[in-house]
């Protein structure tokens, strides 16, 4: 009868059946690491090996590295317990055979010896070396994919002709060159997943998508004309069908009609006239203020010898105040899209300064937006003059009337108040009543310039 915590003696032929069906393996161990009996399940690959262990020492029987483990583990343990030590070892003659095993180590009563009570572990080892292969593998393909979609970029960016790609079931544009782009009129990122029919006039998107489909299925050679909706261009649309991923795909290839054409080279050939042979200077600024291309009038302006000496340069080098006229001059531009008549200074080569009046466009619906200044060069009364601020003129004419009745040192006191108060209005003006700007526009402190707008009356319109 069993007792409660214990077991009923087994017969040794029934225990090395129940060991060697609940493991893969099964050894008994002496004190002096001598294999005394080694049973092996039926099933196991190496059943045939282990029948030949029994005499062998364990040492002969494990690689180096599982044999310091296991004298090491063993040398570590509480003698005086019963706990069982889990331990992986691996099998090996360094000739025919290697193969992992996870024991569970029992010290036999009376320190006779030790119970080794294992799991094969290579069908794991198996599986895991499968996992390794399985990432690599998937490592290969990401690497195809990422060589694939860089294939593809440089074919659409290197295509003469500007070509879309629009699904068929949404009319949504999936992709698009840098020359669809710039005919169409928008950045590249605006247009993605944008419908197609918003950027054409008068086109609904079932009605246009129908007709693209239709194209492509049936007249591969005919051409739509459509009138860009941004800038008014006229383009044929050819269409070729085909399907990714399940999905339906259309690639539209643009190209402006015969009379878009010659207007475009028409228009394009008389601005680049007046961009090289107008009388006023011109320059192209990046978003940052960095030249980009300046005309052969801004050359003769700066006494530069040319246009290599001016491009990538700050366009802060050419202004007399350096980065406070530029940054004013940027964000007012950036604020409302232009400045016109901004007065300064313009710097020379040869450390002379020119006045000027800049007027400024930023180009924003391109690829690569763009400032565009117009620079004048000004005639000495224009260099000279006075921007007169809401008061200026009746200052101006009070000064005359004091002639003949005040002394000229009285008359030169308040002129000086009066030109004081129309630069610090023109400054707020020019920076958009932005007080630091101003301030250093004028080279004063924010400290001074607080206290003369409380002299002269002007904190209401800076904005208090």
């Amino acid at each position: 009868m069993m007792k409660q915590g214990s077991l009923p003696e087994v017969p040794p032929e029934l225990l090395a059946d129940v060991v060697t069906s609940a493991s893969d393996l099964a050894l008994v161990v002496s004190s002096d690491h001598v294999v005394l009996s080694a049973l092996a399940n039926p099933h196991a690959g190496f059943w045939a090996k282990v029948s030949q262990w029994n005499g062998a020492s364990l040492e002969s029987l494990l690689t180096p590295e599982s044999w310091r483990k296991f004298r090491f583990r063993l040398e570590s343990a509480d003698l005086e317990t019963h706990r069982v030590l889990v331990i992986e070892l691996t099998h090996s003659d360094a000739v025919n055979f290697e193969f992992p095993v996870r024991y569970a180590v029992s010290r036999l009563g009376n320190g006779a010896g030790w119970l080794l009570v294992g799991r094969d572990m290579k069908p794991i080892a198996e599986l895991q070396q499968q996992l390794v292969q399985a990432q690599l593998a998937l490592e290969r393909d990401y690497e195809a994919q990422r060589e694939l979609e860089t294939r593809y970029r440089v074919l659409m960016e290197a295509s003469p002709s500007p070509q879309l790609i629009v699904s068929v079931a949404s009319g949504k544009i999936v992709d698009l060159n840098a020359l669809a782009a710039d005919l169409v009129g928008a950045p590249r990122s605006e247009l993605l997943d944008a419908p197609l029919a918003q950027e054409f006039e008068g086109r609904k998107r079932g009605e246009l998508m129908e007709n693209l489909a239709r194209l492509a299925a049936d007249d591969p050679a005919g051409t739509p004309d459509l009138m860009v909706r941004r800038n008014r261009k006229r383009v044929t649309v050819s269409a070729t069908a085909f399907r990714a991923a399940g999905d339906k795909l259309l690639l539209c290839r643009l190209d402006l009609t015969e009379s878009s054409r010659e207007q475009r080279s028409n228009l394009a050939d008389m601005a680049e006239r007046l961009f090289q042979k107008g009388i006023d200077a011109k320059v192209f600024l990046d978003l940052d203020g960095v030249v980009v291309v300046a005309n052969e009038s801004f050359l003769n302006l700066t006494d530069s010898g040319s246009l290599a000496m001016v491009q990538g340069r700050s366009f802060a080098d050419f202004l007399s105040r350096g980065a406070i006229d530029l940054r004013v001059l940027l964000d007012n531009v950036r604020r409302v899209g232009h400045l016109r008549h901004y007065p300064t200074r313009l710097n020379t080569d040869f450390s002379g300064q020119v006045s000027v009046e800049i007027s400024a466009t930023m180009f924003q619906d391109r690829t690569n937006p763009c400032i565009a200044l117009v620079i004048r060069d000004s005639n000495l009364a224009d260099a000279t003059r006075i921007i007169p601020g809401p008061a200026g003129n009746e200052g101006l004419r009070n000064v005359m009337q004091m002639v003949g009745y005040s002394t000229l040192r009285d008359i030169v006191n308040e002129t000086t108040e009066i030109i004081e108060k129309m630069c610090i209005e023109t400054a707020l003006e020019l920076t958009g009543n932005n007080r630091v700007a101003a301030a250093e526009l004028l080279s004063l402190s924010r400290q001074s310039l607080y206290v003369k707008l409380r002299k002269f009356g002007l904190l209401n319109k800076a904005g208090d």
